[in-house]
């Protein structure tokens, strides 16, 4: 099996997969959204190091909603794969 081929005889590549990150993201959002929720209900939590875990939470779910919106702006930019 060679390991170069001209470019004569070299096969395009494949198109790209459509995948659906927007569900993996929004399962990190409920994920987040839940463990905000226990930190805030804990008392135990609550007690010392609350700044540390609140602020966690929340940075977890900023950042999902940053992800979301890069996944639709890149959606909205890339066409529809042609079948």
């Amino acid at each position: 099996m060679p390991l170069f081929l001209p470019p004569s005889k070299a096969k395009p590549p494949p198109p790209p997969l459509r995948t659906d990150d927007r569900r993996a993201v929004l399962v990190g959002l409920g994920v987040w959204a839940v463990l905000l929720v226990v930190a805030l209900a804990v008392p135990e939590v609550r007690g010392t190091g609350q700044g540390r875990w609140l602020g966690s939470c929340v940075a977890g779910l900023l950042l999902g909603v940053v992800g979301l919106a890069f996944l639709h702006r890149r959606d909205r930019r890339t066409p529809p794969p042609s079948a």
